[in-house]
């Protein structure tokens, strides 16, 4: 029987990636272990795409299927301008629910500037909660998309904003009475209000624009998971420093009450910058301007050093992201 989540990066490439023998001379980015969108040739432009489900969550699942794909766009460097959806719902589903839906996802299309141009909407028994899968795409001329095959030693990892949002989030959404006495009125206000940070659509343009080594939205596996995975597309190693990794006080909170790590935890809203040495003032510049704090947590190393936690005086090996921590919570 497999765990809960989303495949190891083992059997990823076994079952999955391992069956696809069919190559087209037209895509230029295929599927990979961190590698988040396809990038197509359109012989001036390329276009970019990326597609993920939402499983998890429940209250808030049309805003964060929007987020996710679109996220996964602006990790390579791109605004986003398409999304479908394809929603798949329970027996028992209400007119006012699938209206609450797709009202969230319309309005946080709307405001990322996204178009919803198509999709599928049905009720179903293969589900017991609702599921979305998002489809997101974007284009921009051709050989200026990011990609983690850049990095180099001497880069630095950098992220955006705070680690666990939305995995925090969600948990306030869902389980708000178990954290009643966990958290005051306004920390439970504030960790449900995260669910309204997590695109990384603004830092992806910003970076883009200053140039990276590749950038890595936050999603399942959390920071440590997805900076493993950025060193597998690059073949190189890693050196964080998880002291210096940043975390709401309110994400503590919950992570402390319900035993999980949230360095681990699904983040939506944080992104993974690698940026060339050379334009570490740059960067930092360009997001205080645009008003989003990014936190310098470690640097590449060669490949042989390996991916490092490098805390205090002790380096600790990052293992491959597994089950997300999140799937300790949810459903019970």
């Amino acid at each position: 029987m497999l765990k809960t989540g989303k495949l190891d990066s083992d059997l990823l490439k076994k079952l999955v990636f391992d069956k696809i023998t069919y190559r087209s001379d037209d895509v230029k980015v295929r599927p990979g272990i961190g590698e988040d969108c396809a990038v197509v040739d359109f012989e001036k432009y390329d276009c970019v795409m990326s597609t993920d489900p939402i499983t998890a969550a429940v209250n808030d699942i049309g805003r964060l299927s929007i987020h996710i794909t679109c996220n996964d766009i602006a990790s390579n460097g791109v605004q986003p301008l398409g999304i479908m959806l394809a929603v798949m719902l329970p027996e028992g589903t209400t007119e006012d629910d699938v209206e609450h839906i797709m009202g969230q996802a319309a309005e946080t299309a709307g405001r990322l500037g996204v178009e919803v141009i198509g999709g599928h909407t049905e009720i179903t028994p293969a589900v017991n909660q609702p599921v979305i899968v998002s489809t997101a795409i974007g284009k921009t001329l051709a050989g200026h998309s990011q990609s983690g095959d850049d990095m180099v030693p001497g880069d630095y990892i950098m992220i955006s904003k705070s680690i666990g949002l939305e995995g925090s989030g969600i948990i306030a959404c869902d389980h708000e009475k178990k954290l009643m006495d966990v958290l005051t009125e306004e920390e439970l206000a504030r960790a449900k209000s995260f669910l309204d940070m997590v695109s990384v659509v603004p830092e992806g343009v910003v970076a883009g624009k200053v140039g990276t080594h590749g950038m890595h939205d936050i999603t399942e596996g959390g920071v440590m998971g997805a900076v493993w995975e950025m060193c597998q597309i690059s073949h190189k190693g890693a050196r964080v420093w998880s002291d210096e990794i940043p975390v709401e006080p309110e994400t503590e909170k919950i992570c402390d009450f319900f035993h999980i790590d949230p360095t681990r935890l699904i983040s939506s809203g944080a992104m993974v910058i690698v940026t060339p040495k050379a334009k570490k003032e740059e960067m930092l510049a360009a997001m205080d301007a645009a008003g989003i704090k990014c936190t310098i947590i470690g640097q590449v190393e060669e490949e042989s050093f390996g991916v490092m936690d490098s805390s205090g005086d002790c380096l600790t090996e990052i293992e491959p992201p597994y089950a997300d921590e999140i799937y300790k919570v949810v459903g019970k």
